[in-house]
């Protein structure tokens, strides 16, 4: 079958992992079409024009189906069209999206694409290539916002600063997985792989097999008013203490979400904190970044303190309603969340490790001039 691709499948690293091998295909034309730019940057093939540049591959089989998945589940279909390819018109399958462009939306354009969002779509597709044969193609498009999520982490993850004063600066070829991993679950991901790295004493480990929670990048933030010295807390019900057996798997935590992909950690804190504790025009100060559970978990927090007047927040109920959130804000003194450290009340990790930091650099903050 003759397929004419016009969108981000023409860049040739995202064709090659979407349909699972190189795919190659020859310059043709759709003529009286025009692309025009959606939402996330996504093209939008629409009538009139004078005609749209793309490739004619032929797909058939695996392929086909594997190009399908990635389309299809998104509300393309493909219906069949004329192209033209070497001075002749041929009959083409073409992916038309759900609905057509508004009238103002802008034409797309290859290479703007590149630049804004292809390191992330080809990131994204690496999951897409492990996954496809493994999970319903329904499924995969449902949690594909986690999906790009996870690429975007890995991505964030592979361009940060490594500083190693104290701790091994490992060599490239430092840790050597056998593959890629196995991938279960949907909105979150466990992961299953074998790998070898370098040991202290200079030779290398076994075969190494272990399973990891592959997470999100989060961003976690603590308001706090400097004039009363008093934080806010947010209590939901969390599964993970139910599932091990906990009395009372209510938990008190910080403010946190998941920075979506394309989104700044800053920007994802400020979502954050108006939608779960109903605050605008906070201050954010940066504290640190971690890995909570390196040894079981990709997940990388991203904590804030955020000062702001918290005098109309206590009791706040807060979250979306979309997200099945229920979660409730409490303002209490500093002092008084400290004491509940050593109760055990305040069991989440997270959140002790930054009402410790704020203890200590409170003080700092309060001298900050406003607006720094």
């Amino acid at each position: 079958m003759l397929l004419f691709l016009y969108g981000t499948l023409r860049d040739p690293v995202l064709r090659a992992r979407v349909a699972g091998r190189p795919l190659d295909g020859r310059a043709a034309i759709l003529p009286g079409h025009e692309v025009r730019t959606g939402a996330e940057h996504l093209p939008l093939l629409a009538e009139g024009g004078s005609g749209v540049e793309g490739l004619l591959v032929e797909a058939g089989g695996e392929v086909l189906a594997r190009l399908d998945a990635y389309e299809v589940p998104f509300g393309y279909v493909r219906a069949e069209r004329p192209a033209r390819v070497d001075g002749e018109v041929v009959s083409a399958q073409v992916y038309l999206p759900p609905a057509p462009p508004p009238d103002d939306a802008p034409p797309w354009d290859l290479a703007t694409w590149e630049a804004a969002d292809g390191p992330l779509s080809r990131e994204a597709a690496k999951e897409f290539d492990i996954s496809v044969c493994a999970m319903p193609a329904e499924a995969l498009a449902r949690n594909w916002h986690m999906v790009r999520a996870r690429a975007a982490a890995r991505l964030a993850a592979s361009a940060e600063a490594a500083p190693a004063e104290l701790r091994t600066d490992p060599a490239p070829d430092a840790v050597v997985p056998g593959g890629p991993p196995e991938l279960a679950g949907g909105f979150f991901r466990l992961a299953r792989l074998d790998l070898r790295h370098r040991t202290f004493s200079g030779g290398t480990s076994p075969v190494l097999s272990r399973e990891v929670l592959v997470g999100v990048d989060a961003a976690l933030v603590l308001p706090w008013d400097p004039a009363t010295d008093r934080v806010l807390l947010i209590e939901q019900m969390r599964v993970g203490p139910f599932l091990r057996g906990a009395s009372n798997p209510w938990t008190l935590e910080p403010v946190a979400g998941i920075v979506d992909a394309g989104e700044s950690v800053e920007a994802a804190a400020l979502r954050e904190t108006a939608e779960e504790a109903g605050l605008t025009g906070i201050r954010l100060t940066r504290m640190f970044a971690f890995y909570p559970s390196p040894g079981s978990s990709t997940d990388y927090f991203h904590a804030f303190a955020a000062t702001a007047d918290l005098s109309a927040h206590d009791g706040h109920l807060g979250g979306l309603d979309s997200e099945a959130e229920d979660l409730r804000a409490h303002v209490i003194p500093l002092a008084r969340a400290l004491d509940l450290v050593d109760t055990g009340e305040i069991s989440a990790g997270p959140l002790i490790a930054m009402l410790l930091w704020l203890e200590r650099n409170r003080h700092r903050l309060r001298a900050a001039p406003a607006g720094s």
